[in-house]
């Protein structure tokens, strides 16, 4: 058993880092959409998940926040979500002083009394300086912060295929071995956000079944998953984000089988983030949107959501709070749910307004998560990782097919280049690594990782 100040991010680093390193650079490229073969036997068999504790069962809104931001911190705590998810992921830069007053903040924040104390790691792909896995050393601060609670609860994001869901039970079930925990108190909700992870969301929740208590939908990183891996052929060039609601088939699609693949494995449902910033002085529209957008989450079955401000809180859970019982969506044959998640709409063009919005929001969001800040409010809504994710590979995506405008141009990499420069110094940081996301021939993975290759552009 490790004793306390004893580094556990360290020992688990020397267990699983090799495994880390072979499971991402594994090929990724031969995958093809849709239900795997391979895996029929599990998704056609009666197993459940194990039943989530009772504490889980009476809290219908989380709170996400920036774990460095003691202020946001503070605020969240006032406001009385029934839980607060530290986040490490999509609401967090990671420089050196964030990290150690979100560690810190950790330390201090209260393990009862309050809102569960929740937390979100990096996801896997992410490095510290020193090459180590960002996620192990996420885990390990929020472990030993909250060592007394009896059960303990993580979100996994970015997950794609089974291997990783059993690399995270392998190492969950490590850490409880390290620090004398009961097996299996470390319960996990699954984000499925990525393509595949919507495809294998029964075998992800199999190999961590023990653990897991739910699946949480997150909608912009599944968006932006399908643009890498679907981009580059011309059926999938995606509108503009306000065209790709939840009223889209395939967005419906997606949602109503996260919830499907809960309701029959006996998991929670999750919905995703409320995420509109209500103007002060007219509020009710935002409201509204929120209300309607979890009034759907709850008709299908999910029975909580995520807040990305405080002043949510109160209109996420009055929906869940007051939501009849709800029916799951009815099984389909996986040939037609297939099909309706691949049934993603075609853009034939798009604005210039479309073109413009995406380059201001990644480069404003850029610039902020470059110097520290993970999570800023434009034109009422709240940007994130996620968000700024989407908007550069559909920049890219848009450059890599040369789409027609609204105005009668073609969006051709010259094009693009003129019109971020009027919106940023081209020597900047931020417009230095943008032009590096959407100009390569293929999307690249992921921007925070790509802001560490480049010379020119690190976290402060």
């Amino acid at each position: 058993m490790t004793t306390p100040g004893t580094d556990l991010h360290r020992t688990l680093q020397g267990l699983f880092a090799e495994r880390r390193r072979t499971l991402l650079s594994r090929p990724r490229g031969d995958w093809t959409p849709g239900f795997d073969p391979r895996t029929t036997a599990i998704r056609a068999g009666d197993w459940q998940v194990a039943p989530p504790p009772a504490e889980l069962q009476v809290r219908q809104v989380e709170q996400l926040v920036e774990p460095n931001d003691a202020a946001a911190l503070q605020a969240a705590l006032q406001a009385g979500p029934d839980a607060l998810i530290f986040d490490f992921d999509d609401t967090f830069s990671p420089t050196p002083e964030n990290l150690r007053s979100g560690h810190a903040n950790l330390r201090s924040a209260p393990a009862t009394g309050g809102p569960l104390p929740m937390t979100r790691p990096r996801p896997l792909y992410m490095e510290d300086e020193n090459g180590d896995s960002a996620s192990l050393q996420d885990l390990a601060a929020y472990v030993e912060a909250f060592g007394e609670r009896e059960t303990l609860y993580v979100y996994i994001p970015k997950l794609e295929f089974p291997e990783e869901a059993e690399f995270w039970q392998d190492l969950l079930t490590e850490a409880e071995r390290l620090t004398g925990r009961a097996p299996n108190s470390i319960r996990v909700c699954i984000q499925i956000e990525t393509l595949p992870g919507a495809f294998y969301a029964d075998e992800l929740l199999y190999a961590l079944r023990e653990r897991a208590f739910g699946l949480n939908a997150g909608r912009w990183d599944y968006v932006f998953s399908t643009l890498k891996w679907l981009g580059t052929d011309p059926r999938f060039c995606l509108p503009e984000r306000g065209e790709l609601h939840m009223g889209q088939p395939s967005m419906r699609a997606y949602e109503e089988n996260l919830a499907r693949v809960c309701a029959r494995r006996g998991a929670q449902a999750i919905g995703g983030t409320a995420a509109l910033a209500p103007d002060p002085a007219d509020p009710e529209p935002a409201l509204a949107t929120v209300r309607a957008d979890k009034e759907r989450e709850a008709s299908q079955g999910y029975v909580a959501a995520w807040a990305g401000l405080p002043g949510l809180i109160p209109t996420v859970r009055e929906v869940f709070q007051s939501a009849p019982p709800a029916s799951p969506p009815s099984p389909k044959p996986e040939e037609e749910v297939a099909a309706e998640l691949l049934a993603f709409p075609r853009a034939e063009q798009v604005p210039l307004s479309a073109v413009r919005e995406a380059i201001g929001v990644t480069v404003t969001y850029f610039r902020a998560w470059l110097a520290g800040q993970g999570v800023n409010v434009r034109n009422n809504r709240v940007e994130d990782t996620a968000t700024a994710e989407l908007a550069r590979a559909q920049l890219w995506q848009w450059v890599h097919h040369r789409i027609r405008l609204d105005n009668g141009e073609v969006l051709t990499p010259e094009r693009f280049t003129a019109w971020l420069a009027e919106q940023a110094d081209p020597q900047e940081p931020a417009a230095r690594l943008l032009r590096a996301l959407v100009l390569p021939e293929r999307c690249p993975p992921f921007f925070p990782a790509a802001a560490r290759t480049l010379d020119e552009v690190h976290p402060a």
